[in-house]
């Protein structure tokens, strides 16, 4: 019977230490350079940059800026890096992203800014941004695990213009103490931009961190093999780190399973005390309770209305009864558990609106509920739009409005949530007009 109790002790003290969001203060910078002006533009480095920024936002980190950060020349990637430094004072994890062009000269690596414009090796320290000066910032923070992740090695662009010194692909670096590195593809060659919207480096890299379970090393690995499978071994990423002291997650493993049934022997010796059962044991930890309100939040459950309080009962008694499970509205590791083996809902759209100023925006195609938000209330002119409609997967949106009356509606098809949004708002009495329509995935327009 002591083992059998032990076990439960261990196993509860596993879910607490493995809780993704165990007070760890995780940051990002993500950058990402398409736009070059002297040299050739890239396709997709901003795009890889905002899906990396989306990701990163949903499974915990806080973004340098809120956002990717697009198109920086020299002086912008400097301060980004700068303001980097800074804000990763005090974190467990620091993490850093680079998509763009990146270029070895003499054996340092150096990442371009959209203005680079040199003619001589010489111009090269004042007109790009040696990665070292990423990892001395890293370093002097003390963060706990530093992360860099450079999707950079592609063609270099200044080939052309007598840089001798400069090489294809980036240079292996040497990792610092507590820091993984990894690059798009082996040091010294060239990765692939992709022909259909991302990087297959980084469209791989955003799958595999969200999938639960997989410490930094798995992780890491697992991007390698889908990168190698879908280039048909044509690019194979590379990893350099030094000793990393604990086991870090992107994404935490599930609460683990309760021990296995005992034998009909122990359940007679066992048959007073109690099993423990997920679905009855209360969330106390705060880092497990944010993680419950973000994954209740991307699921269209929203556990902040009417009120903190009610607002959650509501949410997790909504989740419940879409998971056809008793609607308690309880807060336990079982509905914590259920949501994390709930697959990702994606692409988002979203329609917010200010009635007080009549400003609204619409954003379409995001990776996450917060994301498509985020990028809706944007376009409302400085407005502060509360009222948000917010739709995924096949699902599209509709506004119409009147001299009196709006609504904001969501149907199966585009055409159906307008017909609805003018039904709603016809209602009053005025005639009504659809000012915005669009799916999640951006069809409809």
């Amino acid at each position: 019977m002591e083992r059998w109790a032990i076990g439960i002790a261990l196993a509860v003290v596993a879910a607490l230490w493995l809780s993704p969001a165990r007070a760890e203060k995780r940051v990002a910078l993500v950058i990402g350079n398409s736009g070059y002006q002297n040299v050739s533009r890239l396709d997709n480095p901003k795009n890889d940059a905002v899906l990396m920024a989306e990701t990163l936002s949903v499974i915990g980190f806080t973004l340098v800026g809120g956002r990717a950060q697009l198109d920086l020349d020299k002086p912008s990637l400097d301060s980004a890096v700068q303001n980097f430094g800074r804000q990763i004072q005090g974190a467990d994890v620091a993490l850093f992203y680079f998509a763009g062009h990146g270029v070895q000269i003499s054996g340092a690596n150096y990442l371009v800014p959209v203005n680079a414009n040199p003619t001589r090796e010489a111009d090269v320290d004042f007109q790009m941004v040696d990665v070292n000066v990423v990892l001395r910032q890293m370093q002097a923070a003390g963060t706990r695990l530093k992360i860099v992740i450079l999707d950079a090695c592609r063609n270099n662009p200044f080939g052309a213009r007598g840089l001798r010194s400069s090489e294809g692909g980036l240079a292996q670096m040497r990792a610092p103490d507590g820091t993984l590195i990894s690059y798009a593809t082996q040091p010294g060659s060239v990765a692939l931009d992709g022909g259909d919207g991302h990087s297959p480096y980084t469209r791989a890299l955003a799958a595999t961190v969200k999938r639960a379970g997989l410490d930094l090393f798995q992780t890491f690995n697992q991007v390698g093999l889908a990168v190698m499978r879908a280039t048909g071994g044509a690019q194979q990423p590379w990893v350099s780190s030094s000793p990393i002291d604990g086991t870090f997650y992107f994404v935490a493993p599930a609460l683990p399973l309760p021990p296995a049934s005992p034998s009909p022997m122990q359940e007679a010796r066992l048959s007073e005390t109690p099993r423990r059962d997920p679905d009855r044991a209360p969330l106390t930890d705060a880092g497990a309770l944010r993680e419950l309100r973000d994954r209740l939040y991307e699921r269209n459950f929203d556990p902040d209305v009417p009120d903190d309080k009610a607002g959650l009962r509501t949410a997790i008694a909504k989740f419940q009864e879409k998971a056809a499970l008793p609607q308690t509205g309880e807060a336990t590791e079982g509905v914590l558990a259920r949501l994390r083996q709930t697959d990702d809902l994606k692409p988002w759209g979203s329609i917010v609106y200010d009635p007080d100023n009549e400003k609204w925006g619409m954003s379409w195609n995001h990776a996450s509920r917060k994301a498509a938000v985020s990028d809706a209330g944007a376009k409302c002119s400085g407005a502060p739009c509360k009222v948000e409609l917010s739709f995924y997967g096949q699902r599209c949106g509709a506004f119409a409005v009147s001299a009196m009356a709006w609504s904001l509606v969501d149907r199966d098809s585009v055409q159906a949530a307008k017909d609805a949004a003018l039904s709603a708002c016809g209602k009053s009495g005025k005639p009504c007009r659809v000012i915005g329509a669009v799916c999640a995935d951006g069809s409809g327009r």
